[in-house]
Formats: structure tokens, sequence, C-alpha cells
């Protein structure tokens, strides 16, 4: 595994291919995001064990989404089939 980023066989080189073989095209709108968080919902003094309300913590297992919001049109489901 390479070091640089963008370099043959790098984490970038992953996710360009995995993009290519998903389909998805350059205009697509593709967003990051980072799952495996929680949000603090009780105020508190902005200290390490109670921070302020709000707050988002990142888990030791987060990961991160890459996620095709391009609307998809679902093909039409099957029409009934008539009773016999």
């Amino acid at each position: 595994m390479s070091d640089f980023a963008w370099d043959h066989g790098s984490i970038m080189d992953q996710i360009d291919e995995t993009i290519k073989n998903l389909g998805w095209e350059s205009t697509d709108n593709i967003v990051v995001e980072v799952g495996g968080t929680s949000v603090y919902e009780i105020d508190g003094a902005g200290t390490k064990w109670a921070p302020v309300k709000g707050t988002r913590k990142y888990n030791k297992d987060a990961f991160i989404v890459i996620k095709r919001k391009t609307p998809v049109i679902s093909s039409n489901a099957h029409p009934p089939v008539p009773e016999q």
C-alpha cells in the first residue's frame, strides 16, 4: 500500500475503482459521511466527562460512508396476477 493517497493501489485509487464498478457517474451527487458517532443530548459543563449538549463524539470504531444521493428511478412493480 502506498503512502500517498492518489498513488496506484492507494485508498483513493480503491474508492475511484469502486465508484466505477458501481456504475456511478461523475455528475452524481456523492457525499461522504461519518458513521459510528454519538451526540450528547444532556447539557454538561464542557468537560471531558460532561460535554456541552450537542457535542459529537467519534467512537473508536467510527467508519466512513460514501453515498450516492442522485435519485434512482426504481423499476415498476409487476402488475398483479389475475386469479384463475
